[in-house]
């Protein structure tokens, strides 16, 4: 039976919320200020070409959806074409992508909280660690997502967004650009743009959801593109009119909480309340979909025998030792990593994830939709060339991290799983000694 039949209760309206909510929700906050750094008044040119490979991706991921018809977004679509090892690799790879996700987000949450009543870096890490432990204990509890509360945030989120650019464009002047800043070359644009790809990733959350979407061959694909669409054209005013108020350098010297400074420039301290609440809550809604999305995709894989089976356990319908593996790796890191370095390390998971999405999309887009596709894969391998470089060159040590890690998810993870398939079959037999006993 088609899924077109089939009961789902997100509509529309419900769909392009949670998609544009689930990019916005923490990218904008975070991504700001380290494209500025890297592009200076060619921001806005940065979030426009990620956000062009983001389009092609979504696409994609949108068209494989309604192929497959299942939920589980890359690693059913891999083992749905059968590419079980590279779904296993890939999966392991996503799943670190999304700690360094909610890292970012919980790093964020930290930073505009304290932000918002001056406190120092201790208050900014307790409140990093409240807030992915109030998440953690949220998701054991079975209290995870609601809709109608994720709708609201994403509405104060947007309009608080859309205010500041607005405020921004009234106050024009394009000195503010590159104030107190060297003017930075147009092809620095790419490079800003592989810095911050992590703020578009948050679209493909939804496909794990695909079961609950009511007649998603008719709306997924022109809700989507819509929401992506939009969040592109956010993205570039804010990046232009936050700048506007603050200027180049105050942005790149408060990165990690540039879009409250700029607010507070704009229209003092109700511009900070506003922007502050907006983006607590809009950091604290990505955190918690990441956290629930990831830690059921954790389960999916380890049904399939590529994670440990403690993986598989749920107490309350929540997949327990995930949400609290997950969640402590990404407090950690939010309380001892950098913004810059956790946002471009995710933005390259993601890459790679998105690239390999196109490529399996090829063999099923309408041929005169191939080039859009195609577009994606070009510009993901151009702009995971450029991150590349840029690691090697201002973090060659996380690189080398990353790379390690790759290296294991790939050559290790076969064993691995061998091992988690043997001590399962053997605590089977030892089970079924037992009864037989």
């Amino acid at each position: 039976m088609s899924k077109d039949s089939s009961s789902g209760n997100l509509g529309w309206p419900s769909v392009w919320a949670l998609a544009a909510g689930g990019m916005v929700g923490g990218g904008i906050y975070t991504a700001l200020g380290v494209v500025v750094s890297v592009s200076g008044q060619w921001a806005w040119l940065s979030f426009i070409i990620s956000g062009i490979i983001a389009a092609s991706s979504a696409y994609c991921y949108v068209v494989l959806a309604n192929k497959f018809e299942e939920s589980g977004g890359a690693f059913t679509y891999l083992r749905e074409v059968d590419k079980e090892g590279i779904a296993g690799s890939l999966s392991w790879l996503l799943l670190l992508g999304y700690v360094l996700t909610m890292a970012v987000y919980a790093f964020a949450f930290g930073h505009y909280l304290s932000y918002s009543f001056n406190g120092g870096p201790l208050i900014t890490r307790l409140c990093a660690i409240g807030i992915m432990a109030g998440l953690i204990g949220l998701n054991l509890a079975g209290v995870t997502k609601t809709k109608k509360v994720e709708i609201a945030i994403v509405t104060l989120n947007l309009v608080a967004l859309i205010g500041l650019a607005v405020l921004g464009f009234m106050h024009w002047d394009k000195l503010q650009l590159i104030s107190g800043l060297e003017p930075r070359p147009i092809w620095s644009a790419p490079i800003g743009a592989a810095s911050i790809f992590m703020a578009y990733e948050g679209f493909q959350l939804l496909t794990y959801e695909y079961d609950e979407i009511k007649k998603p061959k008719k709306i997924l694909k022109p809700t989507i593109m819509f929401a992506v669409g939009f969040v592109i054209l956010i993205y570039a005013a804010v990046a232009i009119g936050a700048v506007m108020l603050a200027g180049g350098l105050a942005i790149i010297a408060q990165k990690q909480v540039s879009l409250s400074m700029a607010a507070r420039e704009a229209i003092g301290t109700p511009g900070l309340i506003i922007m502050t609440v907006a983006a607590v809550f809009a950091t604290a809604a990505a955190i918690n979909s990441t956290l629930f999305s990831s830690s059921n995709l954790s389960k999916r894989v380890a049904d399939d025998k590529e994670l440990l089976g403690i993986f598989q356990k749920t107490r309350n319908n929540v997949p327990y030792a995930a949400v609290i593996l997950l969640g402590v790796l990404s407090t950690i890191l939010a309380v001892i990593g950098k913004l810059s370095s956790l946002v471009e390390a995710a933005s390259l998971i993601f890459l790679i994830t998105f690239g390999t999405v196109n490529i399996i999309a090829l063999n099923y887009v309408q041929k005169k939709w191939k080039w859009f596709a195609w577009l994606g894969i070009i510009m993901t391998g151009i702009v995971l060339i450029v991150l590349i470089a840029r690691l090697v060159t201002v973090a060659p040590v996380q690189l080398g991290i990353l790379i390690f890690l790759a290296l294991l998810i790939i050559i290790g993870r076969p064993a691995m799983v061998k091992s988690f398939s043997k001590n399962d079959s053997d605590d089977q037999s030892e089970k079924k000694s037992e009864d037989e006993n």
